[in-house]
């Protein structure tokens, strides 16, 4: 197995990683990335078999279980009940209930919110300068939208948002003390509001995902309060920030390549072309030999989804973006027992927020170079500066 240096802070590989994962590619299926000390799959057939295969999963060998330092407990409070980081029997039990509040028939109901809320944010628009569209497009839209889901206040997005951001940070390689630390306040204050609020509902069902969380049943098991704020906060957490990451990114490349139909086949090229979400570890749970590589119980590998999605072996011409090539399912939302739940919420949004804003804002244009955000494994711009005119 070839090995390779890259720092994934490094300003280049921040602002484009793809010539990076070519690299990888080209030296096989599996390739040793030395800043992360693990082999990395990153082609699309290693990907795609790994996010399948059950002798590898997300929770951490009981063997290999360690305490966290003080100044986490709190955010690894929230983690512990996390079906993200869990695997069968509790994992199963978990996601089942999830699935018995979180509908495909409530989400589909959620389209003409969506409609709205893109209209009020387009309505705001300065007329006369550049504005950033990820703070006045991407980012209020989903955070409001899992707001309301959850049964939560408008006006309390904005405080949601500011607790989201500072925990999903713990997951990117520019991660500090001060991360940490933050990370560990915004899980607590979090948790105490949640709690607040579940507490309320139990007594004052309204017809919101918390209080059919609550009253979600499988075989005689419901959620714990624990549980339910775990949930609350992954919905919102992996929700959000991977759903503002592919509208920004979406819009930034229907922009630079002129592309102004969109329909369902455009949204499936964008969340391939240029996915929110980049890397995905598991750990191997015994010994196992892919791609002439021998995996020990608790070694861990990489799944390259952004690798994977530009893999011109299962894509034709992968590095293009190409709205009407077949629709063939991507990595961007993980696979196997760990696909994402809230994916039809994130293709929803996108269906119905950006045709809107290409029907009232048909002259946007971008207004100066795009800046991706230092927060590898997630692949986000910091900032994306259009102007109609």
């Amino acid at each position: 197995m070839h090995h390779f240096q890259q720092s994934p802070t490094e300003p280049n590989f921040v602002q484009n990683p793809y010539p990076f994962y070519d690299r990888l590619r080209a030296a096989g299926d599996l390739a040793l990335w030395d800043d992360y000390a693990m082999p990395c799959a990153t082609s699309h057939r290693a990907v795609h078999a790994i996010l399948r295969d059950r002798r590898f999963g997300r929770e951490v060998p009981a063997e290999l279980a360690t305490d966290p330092p003080d100044h986490l407990a709190p955010f690894y409070a929230v983690e512990a009940h996390s079906m993200l980081e869990l695997e069968p029997p509790r994992h199963t039990r978990l996601r089942g209930l999830v699935l018995r509040a979180f509908t495909s028939r409530r989400i589909k109901a959620l389209a003409p919110e969506i409609a709205a809320l893109a209209h009020n944010k387009i309505d705001a628009f300065p007329t006369d300068a550049p504005f950033d569209i990820l703070s006045a497009f991407c980012q209020p839209i989903p955070v409001i939208v899992i707001a309301r889901l959850l049964g939560v206040p408008d006006d309390m997005a904005p405080q949601l948002l500011r607790w989201s951001n500072a925990m999903v940070a713990m997951y990117q390689a520019s991660r500090t003390r001060q991360t940490e630390e933050a990370a560990a306040t915004a899980a607590s204050e979090f948790s105490d509001f949640l709690r607040r609020y579940i507490d309320t509902r139990r007594t004052d069902p309204r017809d919101d995902l918390i209080t059919h969380l609550i009253a979600a049943e499988e075989d005689g098991s419901t959620l714990s309060t624990d549980e339910l704020i775990t949930t609350c906060i992954l919905l919102l957490n992996a929700g959000h920030e991977a759903t503002v990451h592919t509208l920004g990114n979406g819009i930034k490349t229907l922009l630079e390549t002129g592309t102004r139909k969109i329909d369902d086949a455009t949204v499936e090229e964008i969340l391939r072309y240029d996915p929110p979400l980049h890397m995905f570890t598991r750990y191997a749970y015994e010994e196992i030999t892919l791609y002439d590589h021998t995996f020990q119980r608790g070694d861990q590998v990489a799944l390259l989804l952004a690798s994977a999605n530009r893999d011109s072996a299962h894509w034709p011409d992968a590095h293009r973006f190409d709205p009407t090539r077949p629709v063939t399912p991507s990595t961007s939302f993980g696979g196997g027992l760990h696909f994402c739940v809230g994916a039809p919420l994130a293709r929803l949004e996108l269906q119905v927020a950006l045709p809107i804003l290409w029907t009232r804002c048909p002259t946007l244009r971008i207004a100066e170079p795009p800046v991706y955000a230092n927060t590898y494994h997630f692949h986000g711009l910091e900032r994306l500066m259009v102007q109609s005119s």
